[in-house]
């Protein structure tokens, strides 16, 4: 029974980062929880035999659940009840000073990483969301994924080059260099 109550005190202790994680992976709220839920479910019947840290555990499970999930989220338009600010040639729109003074172009700064993100492959995305997001090590992000540290390396490397790469993000480190 002493196990039982050690689960229970992980969840309460660690569900918040658990759900952060699941979020940065999903970028959805509602499919996050459900990472989050279908990876400790599966946790508690294997909780007995988990030994050392358990949260390395359940994360490699988010990670092989979110990998395997053979549904997908739709990531085209989005209705809304106005129609998008016009933008101009530098990609902002216009207002973009008023609203940089404010900190809005922070949000849209954010956005746009988010966006740039969502477009990475899965594995990819995993392993930049785990070594710059939940700032694990090498060897700590190819145990949680059960792949080398090569392959985590590799993987980084060809999603930060996509990144640096996509027009989203670079016009705006375009026009920070104009600053």
């Amino acid at each position: 029974m002493a196990d039982r109550t050690d689960f229970d005190t992980f969840v309460a202790a660690r569900s918040a980062g658990l759900v952060r994680t699941a979020y940065l992976l999903t970028h959805d709220r509602g499919l996050a929880e459900d990472l989050v839920q279908t990876s400790l479910t599966k946790a508690w019947f294997a909780w007995g035999r988990i030994e050392g840290r358990p949260e390395a555990y359940v994360r490699r499970i988010m990670v092989n659940t979110y990998s395997s999930w053979w549904r997908r989220r739709w990531n085209g338009e989005q209705a809304t009840d106005e129609l998008p600010e016009t933008t101009g040639r530098s990609g902002r729109a216009d207002g973009a000073e008023r609203d940089r003074a404010s900190g809005a172009g922070q949000v849209d700064d954010r956005t746009d990483l988010w966006r740039a993100l969502s477009r990475l492959p899965r594995r990819q995305r995993a392993v930049v969301v785990l070594r710059f997001y939940e700032d694990l090590s090498e060897a700590e992000t190819a145990e949680v994924m059960q792949c080398s540290v090569g392959t985590v390396k590799s993987q980084a490397s060809r999603a930060l080059a996509k990144l640096r790469i996509d027009p989203t993000l670079a016009s705006t480190s375009d026009e920070e260099r104009v600053r």
